[in-house]
């Protein structure tokens, strides 16, 4: 066996993300366990944002969800929603600087967590720093996370379905501003991305072993092509913007479901 398949040998499964709504709960508790439950799919490093208030507060670090999270960080993150990333990098160095969740506030806050590799990385990385966009890291997450925080749309949804047709490649990525969280997953469906319940609280996973974790029921997987967006503005108005045939399924949590049909 020569040495690169050595160096790979082992746990790995290209990186989990997760990600919940859930005002009332203690959402940084649910997320360690979720990525607790999703550590095989990547040990180089592991992280978790919250948002409250309007702020955003992400702590990652290299390491196991285990050697990453103390009861302290836990009780520091608060909020209604968080995400969730464990990392095993397929770009990008296993510097801190790609650990994730990727926190950018441009135009807007976002705290991004991504499985995938995007094939057109380069381009759209060249694009961004022609328009002055600088970057920490070098993974192709932060590209998708510099294209949604430096959009002039003012919804999240509104700038995901103009980047979303623009990233070529595998993506099922989980994405928080201040007030939403949004998954969406790429149109071919290369990477897996689940839809659950925790009670009334909407939730989404890599793998469903997550919800089991924290209680909570798988409903379906997120087609391919398909945005979910959770939050609590309690409007339940469609966006006036579709995107290519975009149509509507059931609500979720005060926001409905939405799946461009690429």
């Amino acid at each position: 066996m020569n040495s690169e398949l050595d160096h790979r040998d082992g746990p790995r499964d290209e990186c989990g993300v997760f990600g919940v709504y859930a005002p009332g709960s203690e959402v940084a508790r649910l997320a360690y366990f979720a990525l607790y439950a999703l550590q095989h799919r990547g040990q180089e490093s592991a992280g978790i944002a919250t948002s409250e208030g309007g702020h955003i507060m992400t702590i990652r670090d290299l390491g196991l969800v285990s050697q990453v999270f103390d009861e302290e960080k836990l009780r520091a993150l608060q909020g209604e929603m968080a995400v969730g990333h464990v990392r095993y990098s397929t770009t990008g160095s296993s510097a801190w600087e790609n650990a994730q969740p990727v926190w950018r506030s441009d135009r807007r806050q976002v705290a991004l967590a991504h499985n995938g590799n995007l094939i057109n990385a380069v381009e759209l990385h060249a694009e961004l720093a022609d328009r002055g966009v600088q970057f920490r890291g070098t993974s192709d997450s932060e590209i998708i996370a510099a294209l949604l925080s430096t959009h002039e749309a003012q919804r999240i949804e509104d700038a995901l379905a103009d980047v979303m047709p623009r990233l070529e490649g595998a993506y099922s990525t989980v994405v928080m501003t201040k007030d939403t969280v949004v998954a969406f997953r790429d149109p071919a469906g290369l990477r897996p991305l689940s839809l659950g319940m925790l009670g009334d609280r909407p939730c989404v996973a890599s793998e469903s072993c997550a919800f089991d974790i924290i209680g909570a029921e798988l409903v379906r997987e997120v087609a391919p092509g398909e945005m979910v967006s959770m939050g609590a503005d309690g409007s339940s108005r469609e966006i006036v913007r579709r995107c290519r045939g975009a149509r509507w399924g059931r609500s979720f949590g005060a926001r409905r479901l939405w799946r461009p049909m690429w």
